[in-house]
């Protein structure tokens, strides 16, 4: 079976780089221009079977475009029957559930002459400062996906919904195809086998690092291995009317509210970015924790 599209890109690039050290630069252009070849092949052919299911069946390309990885193949040649907009609209519906444990919601506006997309956060965890990161780093890896012809978005959020006026949460700029930056986040997949049913919570290890993981409904959710009340693990943790209970403490924490515990103390536990796309379920770790 082949593996998720964002899987297959970066094995791509690995092929290139290695080729590059092992041949040199002539290596390394044939290389491209093999690459570049194929993708030109199989965008043709997708590009006769995308315009004949629109001549004859405009559902039925709508239908195919809902699918992940075939969505991602319709994007990359410029084949989706959805404009940008519509786009970045459907790509922030299905990461609103998640985002809704961390931020009020978010609102698109637009993308400007600049080709910069603009969107507002309304409302934000109060003093949970890796739920900003958090939300972040779930808008800029879900509209990217969706829209990877921007050339940068801007964020307005609410770091307290009782202001007069928003305040400037985030700029994020990027190019599409620029190199990561190398402190950036790392996202891991969890094996499938190590993720949590419905209604429960598990622990997994990602690079070595323990994360603990809970699924509401087809929703699921990653937090960091430690209990803020009594600085301990949460392994044997349960969840309970949507609240995950610490083992050791019986600390009670929501689980769709970025973890905020129940007794009026102000903790939390720490959420990680988590996506559920084309490339499967994964959650962003920071490099100094893997």
């Amino acid at each position: 079976m082949a593996g998720h599209g964002g899987d297959v890109g970066q094995r791509v690039e690995a092929l290139l780089e290695q080729l590059h050290r092992q041949g040199g630069d002539a290596a390394a252009a044939t290389g491209d221009d093999l690459v570049r070849a194929l993708v030109e092949f199989y965008g043709s052919g997708l590009e006769h079977i995308a315009g004949i299911l629109d001549a004859q069946s405009p559902d039925m390309l709508n239908a195919i475009a809902d699918d992940p990885l075939v969505e991602s193949q319709l994007i990359l040649h410029g084949l989706h029957p959805l404009s940008l907009d519509q786009r970045i609209e459907r790509a922030l519906d299905r990461v609103r559930p998640y985002l809704g444990s961390h931020a009020g919601g978010v609102a698109y506006l637009g993308v400007d002459d600049e080709g910069i997309a603009h969107l507002r956060l309304d409302g934000s965890c109060n003093g949970c400062a890796s739920s900003t990161v958090t939300v972040r780093l779930t808008i800029e890896e879900a509209v990217l996906a969706a829209a990877p012809e921007i050339m940068g978005m801007q964020v307005e959020g609410q770091a307290d919904t009782s202001a007069d006026k928003p305040k400037p949460l985030m700029q994020i700029g990027m190019r599409p195809g620029a190199a990561a930056v190398d402190n950036g986040p790392v996202w891991k997949h969890p094996s499938s086998h190590e993720l949590p049913v419905e209604g429960a919570v598990s622990m997994v290890r990602l690079d070595g690092r323990p994360v603990v993981m809970c699924r509401l409904g087809q929703t699921y959710f990653a937090y960091a291995d430690h209990c803020p009340s009594c600085d301990g693990s949460l392994a044997g943790a349960a969840l309970q009317d949507e609240q995950i209970v610490c083992a050791s403490c019986a600390s009670r924490y929501d689980a769709r509210l970025a973890g905020r515990a129940l007794d009026g103390s102000g903790r939390h536990l720490d959420p990680l970015p988590l996506l559920d796309d084309v490339s499967g379920i994964r959650v962003a770790l920071q490099p100094e924790a893997v």
